[in-house]
C-alpha cells in the first residue's frame, strides 16, 4: 500500500469541504441574522500555490452560503459544490463533469460527511480537530486545526510531495 506521501503526487484536484476544515466550524450570526465566517488567509495563498502549478481546486460543501461563494470567487476555485451532504456523490458527479478520476483527487475534509470521499479519494485526509473516524481513516493529518492554516499544510505537503516547493522556495530566496 502507498504512502500518504506516495498517493499526494498523484493529486490533480484538490477537494475541500468549507465548515472546519477552511474555517474553525464556527458560524456566527449578527443580531440581524447574518453570517460570519473568517477564513486563513496563509490557507488562501497555500490555494494559490496549488494552481499555479496546475492543480484544480474545488469546494463540496453540505452547508449553502453566499460568504463561501464570495471567497470561492475570490481565490479563482475552478468548482464550487454547495448544498451538497452526500459529499461522495457530489464529488463523483463533479469527476464525471471533468473526466477525472478519484485516482487524481485529495479530500480534505473534518466531519462523518466527508468519510466516505476522503476514504475514495487517492489522497484523503483531515485536520488535527476532525473527528476521530475521520483521523482513524485519513492518509494524512495535519498538525493545524481547521481554520488555522490546516489548508495551507495540505497544500504544502502536497507541492512538496509533487516536488514544487523547495524549488518554489528556492525562486522566493533568489528574488
Amino acid at each position: 500500500m502507498s504512502n500518504a506521501r506516495d498517493k499526494a503526487k498523484q493529486v490533480k484536484l484538490a477537494v475541500f469541504d468549507v465548515d472546519g476544515v477552511m474555517t474553525d466550524g464556527g458560524i456566527i450570526y449578527t443580531s440581524k441574522g447574518d453570517e460570519i465566517k473568517a477564513f486563513n488567509v496563509k490557507d488562501g495563498f497555500g490555494l494559490k500555490l496549488l494552481q499555479k502549478h496546475g492543480i484544480k481546486i474545488a469546494i463540496i460543501t453540505g452547508r449553502k452560503s453566499d460568504l463561501v461563494e464570495r471567497r470561492a470567487t475570490e481565490l479563482g476555485f475552478d468548482y464550487l459544490y454547495q448544498g451538497r451532504e452526500d459529499k461522495l456523490i457530489a464529488l463523483n458527479e463533479l469527476l464525471s463533469d471533468i473526466g477525472m478520476a478519484l485516482n487524481e483527487v485529495g479530500y480534505m475534509g473534518d466531519d462523518i460527511p466527508d468519510l466516505p470521499a476522503i476514504r475514495h479519494a487517492a489522497f484523503g485526509a483531515t485536520v488535527a480537530d476532525g473527528t476521530n473516524l475521520v483521523l482513524e481513516h485519513a492518509d494524512w493529518i495535519s498538525s493545524k486545526k481547521g481554520g488555522d492554516g490546516a489548508v495551507r499544510e495540505f497544500c504544502e505537503y502536497i507541492l512538496d510531495a509533487q516536488g514544487h516547493l523547495e524549488t518554489f522556495h528556492q525562486s522566493c530566496l533568489e528574488k
